[in-house]
């Protein structure tokens, strides 16, 4: 007996050690982690290069192309192994000036931009009238009105009563104000709608019936609900240019016609069209030493729409990944599990780059022990879900319990949650069974003012929050991969849909697009 006690009491000796030693290990780690992002951050110069020298990155642009590249110069400069994956291709285009002036019936520059893939006007520019899509009653009576188009450039957004946000009208407008305008924005909104319905077609087909009638060109106004703010999108028109002008520009031109001013316009616009070209993924590697066929992923998607520069969405978070990756590289160079850093193209088209790595690697998908993924927006990570993993709560309380107080004082969790269906790029994997989960981040006013937006430039990041993020997901990705036990990726029960009344499915995989926007 006094054997068997002398030999458990040497094994919960030994054991009390080990502990000890590894929550030592823990403790230099994660502080290492911290003296990085406080004492050497890159998060600025990363910044500084990705936005302000190689600027935003459509799908298809020589940008996108500069920064695939850079990333993969970058790694290497810090040690570590990447490479750029050929997933598909797509219309490649590259953005040239926009200028737009009223020059009747005064002289003023408007703050305007013609949209993605738009075709450009001749060099000289364009000067033209301005005509709006009229009330009719039906197909015929649109198609009667067609000829009035000719040489014109067509304004098809309604016309805002106010380019106050809610919010503003919410603080100062007394309560028979704020009212009498939503009213107006109501009554605005449905009539507009059916306007756009009562010519008997889609948003795709009244652009190219305008086009085929002999349009200038076309105008719209795609406001984000902030001062001074519009989502930039895709043109739909293949032999004109397509602009769209700033709410206050816009209104006044609206004005001007439904008044009878006749206002004229000049637009410039200069782009070129390069054909199809390659799209690709950067995937960045630091091999695991004991489980290498295990992976942690820390993902963002590193394209943008080109209104701003993607700051937040997503320079902040592919920034957020490769400092990740370059801190682990120096504190932990020899981590159990292989990490990997996806930065994914094609996302803002349908989570092509994504999609197209599950599809292509797997093996990779069925060794993943967690993905890490952070999109939306510049703020700290307030909110991390289950994504429907029955034991996710396991292993995020191990995880979570070495990161800094500081930085999950912000944090709120839900536990298993539900599966993402899509939006952003983890739910490619979740959608395959993989645990991948999506650092949820504080608004900023992320959707009003940046998020597609001709706003979403450098000044906007608040460099204080990104650095929170780093020392978040450095931690997560550590304790992911020295974690003795493999993820368990038990799926929830899914509750009960009460629209249809029936079991809701978990998301299904889907495939990528590979060749698109010809």
């Amino acid at each position: 007996m006094k054997v068997r006690y002398l030999i458990l009491s040497l094994f919960l000796i030994a054991s009390f050690n080990l502990a000890v030693a590894q929550s030592t290990d823990t403790d230099s780690v994660v502080e290492q982690i911290v003296n990085q992002v406080e004492e050497n951050s890159h998060l600025e110069e990363l910044a500084h290069h990705l936005l302000d020298v190689i600027g935003p990155r459509l799908v298809g642009t020589p940008q996108q192309q500069h920064a695939h590249d850079w990333a993969v110069e970058k790694f290497a400069e810090w040690g570590i192994e990447a490479r750029n994956e050929q997933y598909g291709e797509w219309r490649g285009w590259e953005r040239g000036i926009t200028h737009v002036d009223m020059v009747y019936p005064r002289v003023v520059s408007l703050e305007a931009m013609q949209l993605a893939w738009s075709p450009s006007t001749p060099a000289e520019g364009v000067t033209a009238g301005l005509v709006i899509i009229p009330e009719v009653e039906d197909r015929s009576e649109f198609e009667d009105w067609l000829p009035n188009v000719e040489g014109k450039f067509v304004m098809i957004s309604m016309h805002q009563p106010t380019g106050r946000p809610g919010y503003n009208w919410d603080e100062w407008a007394t309560e028979e104000s704020k009212e009498a305008m939503q009213q107006t924005i109501a009554e605005n909104t449905r009539n507009w709608r059916s306007r756009m319905q009562n010519t008997g077609l889609n948003t795709r087909s009244y652009i190219e019936a305008l086009e085929e009638a002999g349009a200038a060109g076309i105008v719209i106004s795609n406001w984000s609900q902030g001062f001074g703010t519009n989502r930039i999108f895709g043109a739909n028109t293949s032999e004109i240019p397509t602009i769209d002008v700033l709410l206050e520009d816009y209104g006044m031109l609206y004005r001007l016609v439904e008044n009878g001013h006749e206002p004229e316009i000049r637009v410039r616009t200069e782009s070129e069209d390069l054909g199809m070209v390659p799209t690709f993924n950067t995937i960045a590697e630091i091999p695991g030493t004991e489980k290498p066929d295990e992976y942690i992923i820390l993902s963002a998607h590193y394209d943008s729409w080109d209104g701003g520069t993607g700051a937040t969405d997503n320079g902040t978070g592919s920034i957020t990944m490769m400092e990740v990756a370059r801190i682990l590289s120096e504190v932990y160079p020899n981590p159990k599990r292989t990490i990997l850093v996806g930065l994914w193209g094609g996302e803002e088209q349908g989570l092509n780059g994504s999609r197209a790595f599950v599809e292509d690697n797997p093996e990779i998908v069925d060794g993943v022990q967690a993905l890490f993924n952070q999109d939306n927006g510049t703020g700290r990570v307030v909110s991390i879900q289950g994504e429907g993993f029955i034991h996710s709560y396991e292993y995020f309380t191990r995880w979570l319990s070495a990161v800094p107080s500081g930085v999950t004082d912000h944090i709120e969790t839900n536990f298993p949650g539900m599966p993402s269906g899509g939006g952003t790029d983890h739910a490619s994997f979740v959608a395959a069974g993989a645990p991948a989960f999506m650092m949820r981040s504080l608004s900023w006013d992320y959707w009003n003012y940046t998020w597609h937006t001709n706003r979403d430039t450098y000044d906007k990041i608040v460099f204080d929050d990104v650095k929170n993020n780093v020392k978040l997901i450095a931690t997560l990705a550590y304790m992911a991969s020295e974690d003795p036990e493999t993820f368990d990726r038990e799926r929830r029960v899914m509750p009960i849909d009460p629209r249809t009344g029936e079991q809701r499915e978990w998301p299904q995989q889907r495939s990528p697009n590979r060749s698109g926007g010809n």
